[in-house]
């Protein structure tokens, strides 16, 4: 059975991967609806693998995993709770689990060029300092 850390390891491999595949936040206005939902899929799998790292972590440290319509937030507040997160990475995963929401409700046709680029353009700054703040289960 893999580690923790090898768990870890593989959904920041699957993020690296996300990053590669982004256009920057500047090309967005001249992309199709298309491609628009392809920037979107990237974001959603982006938080995805967050959350993925976060469920990994409760296990492992023997945390319950939330459950019910608002688990997904309430993974984020109790990964601050018990200090795997901190309260400023809570606020910037706060943008993405809304995005997140909007996206598995939405139509690709709501999708629209200024409402992405803030979370392509801070995704990086935020998976560095995720990356930070869990790098003493890797």
């Amino acid at each position: 059975m893999a580690s923790l850390a090898e768990k870890i390891l593989v959904e920041l491999e699957n993020i690296d991967k996300l990053f590669i595949e982004m256009p920057p936040h500047i090309k967005l206005p001249y992309l199709s609806t298309l491609e628009l939902a392809g920037v979107a899929a990237l974001l959603h799998n982006f938080y995805n693998g967050i959350e993925n790292i976060l469920k990994q972590i409760f296990i492992a440290q023997d945390i319950p995993l939330p459950e019910g319509h608002s688990w997904h937030k309430e993974l984020i507040e109790i990964s601050v709770k018990e200090k795997i997160i901190t309260e400023k990475c809570k606020n910037l995963l706060g943008q993405y689990l809304a995005f997140r929401h909007f996206f598995s409700h939405a139509y690709a046709l709501d999708l629209y060029p200024y409402k992405l680029e803030p979370l392509v353009e801070n995704s990086q700054n935020l998976y560095t300092l995720f990356k930070k703040e869990i790098s003493t289960f890797l």
